[in-house]
């Protein structure tokens, strides 16, 4: 039987690593010219593979080019906006919009965003032995049975529908999506870690079994296997209102979103006191663009090749440094 269900009922563990604030030291520049101030500086790490290797890229860049410290905090999407607004973190690597737009209005002018993206897309995604063997070519196609059906692998009578890891705030607005369509009384919305969901695509792929999966892009799926975005309406503001559970116990209850996502994009993100504090940093990361090729590699290199981010990090810096210049001129 082709399980995937236990494991993917099992969420990330955010590592607690608590407020984490240093004494800014004075280093002295050679030749006596000035100044420069050296900190620990709190990288948050969210749990996905290209934004832990981008956090690992700025840690290498501000140890590198400013004497910094880094040091890298664990944190789910809307706890480490929540660390930034009180002080206890000052970089986000990845932040996603449209996912946390109503979380960054809330903690307001603590966090500047880089006004440098990279274009991203999110929705259902098939593989391709699922559209052979089903037919599905639609999201809303998860709503009829006989197709729900080809999923089912634990003989519950629902399909299993891996909707991301506990920690996003995309696997609420998935949710969302699921009762507005429908497909959450066909479909077992499974919640976990991203690597395991993965592991179980790669599965399908090899053993031509069918699987459906939310899906973002840049991401290395792409690249290893044939993968299909399934189809749905276009965004409609008129048809989408998602409701923060910080907001509402009953959030879920008073939340829709009957059309695919809108537009999205991804961007570097820091606390605003930095551009005072150390604007030498903040520069640096206002600064800093990726390509779409960029973060899709960083994801094979730490889900396909196996590699830490730690790694994957220095060897993206030792590839690019040509680039990385050009960020500090």
């Amino acid at each position: 039987m082709f399980r995937i269900d236990l494991a993917l009922k099992r969420g990330f563990r955010s590592g607690r690593m608590g407020a984490l604030r240093s004494v800014v030291a004075a280093a002295t520049l050679l030749g006596g010219a000035g100044a420069a101030c050296a900190a620990e500086v709190i990288v948050g790490l969210t749990a996905w593979p290209s934004a832990q290797v981008t956090g690992h890229i700025i840690g290498e860049l501000a140890a590198e080019k400013f004497g910094d410290t880094p040091v890298f905090l664990e944190r789910g999407s809307v706890g480490l906006l929540t660390a930034i607004a009180k002080g206890e973190a000052d970089i986000y690597p990845e932040l996603w919009s449209p996912n946390l737009d109503a979380a960054v209005q809330r903690v307001g002018g603590s966090l500047t965003i880089s006004p440098r993206s990279v274009a991203g897309h999110q929705g259902i995604c098939a593989t391709s032995a699922a559209v052979r063997q089903t037919g599905i070519r639609s999201v809303a196609d998860l709503t009829k049975p006989e197709i729900a059906a080809a999923f089912d692998t634990d003989d519950d009578g629902r399909g299993e529908l891996w909707i991301g890891d506990g920690s996003w705030f995309s696997s609420n607005v998935e949710r969302v999506r699921a009762r507005s369509i429908g497909y959450d009384q066909t479909m077992q919305l499974l919640e976990g870690a991203e690597a395991v969901a993965m592991a179980a695509v790669d599965a399908g792929s090899a053993l031509d079994r069918p699987v459906v999966f939310y899906c973002y892009s840049p991401h290395h799926v792409f690249v290893l296997h044939d993968i299909v975005v399934l189809e749905e309406p276009a965004y409609d503001a008129a048809r989408w209102s998602i409701v923060a559970p910080a907001d509402d116990k009953d959030w879920l209850a008073h939340s829709r979103a009957e059309t695919g996502w809108d537009k999205s994009s991804l961007s570097i993100a820091f606390a605003t006191r930095l551009t005072t504090e150390r604007p030498e940093l903040a520069e640096m990361l206002a600064r800093m663009q990726f390509e779409p090729g960029d973060i899709a590699a960083m994801s094979y290199a730490v889900e396909v090749d196996g590699k830490s981010p730690e790694a994957a990090a220095e060897e993206w810096l030792a590839a690019n440094r040509a680039r990385v210049e050009g960020w500090f001129k």
